[in-house]
């Protein structure tokens, strides 16, 4: 049944990028009896996982999300399940978050410093802190030394940002602050072996909203810069 429901739910990832015939296209394409598929269906529903109505299947963004990690969960190829989600669905989930716990988001934003143009893929600013986020929408489970370079490019755009304020063209709400604090931050599809590396976290997407719930209580403890009228760019 776990194999079943394994593969029912890789058909409505590949599927509810627009609407899907419940009892048509998903079952169609894995060829299970549509006894067994509505009974999963029905348990997905449940589970918040998909909406059903009059025989069409909807997902948002945060379901499809869910459905991916159940799917890995289940024994499916992480490469294979990344590939079904957009880019655009990764992206908007993080920031979903973000203005949820009260952050000003700014996404793919691009600055120059150092005579080099950057870009962050999402900026949050809740006063004083600045989450810098890099989202890695990942093929595949990562080594040490290849998340250690992803971690210090992100320190690397998280310092350039930093120093690259106040910049007069920038409307991003931070740069009216006297004090900031800018926290690099890389997000990922899976949690992975290791939660933080250089004391730069690594957040699971579905676990952003208590990661940024919890922030301000141990923000601290992060890496981060800090920026004030006193201090150009301090590096804690």
């Amino acid at each position: 049944m776990l194999s079943i429901e394994m593969k029912l739910i890789i058909s409505i990832l590949e599927t509810t990028n627009e609407e899907a015939d419940v009892h048509g296209t998903v079952n169609r394409s894995i060829k299970i009896p549509s006894q067994i598929a509505g009974k999963l269906l029905q348990k997905l529903q449940n589970e918040g996982l998909i909406k059903g109505q009059k025989g069409v299947i909807e997902t948002d963004a945060t379901q499809r999300l869910r459905l991916a990690v159940r799917a890995v969960d289940l024994g499916a190829d992480l490469e294979a399940v990344s590939r079904l989600l957009r880019w655009q669905e990764f992206e908007s989930m993080a920031a979903f978050a973000l203005e949820q716990n009260g952050y000003d988001v700014s996404k793919n934003l691009r600055f120059k410093h150092g005579g080099r143009r950057w870009e962050i893929d999402i900026v949050g600013c809740r006063k004083p802190l600045v989450m810098c986020i890099d989202c890695k929408h990942w093929h595949r489970r990562l080594n040490p030394s290849e998340l250690r370079k992803i971690v210090e490019k992100q320190i690397e755009r998280t310092r350039a940002f930093a120093a690259s304020l106040p910049n007069p063209t920038s409307r991003i709400e931070c740069v009216r602050w006297n004090y900031v604090e800018f926290v690099p931050s890389v997000l990922s599809l899976l949690e992975g072996s290791s939660s933080f590396y250089d004391d730069v976290p690594i957040v699971p997407v579905l676990k952003l909203q208590d990661f940024l719930t919890n922030l301000p209580v141990y923000a601290g403890s992060l890496r981060h810069f800090v920026k004030s009228p006193t201090t150009k760019l301090f590096n804690s």
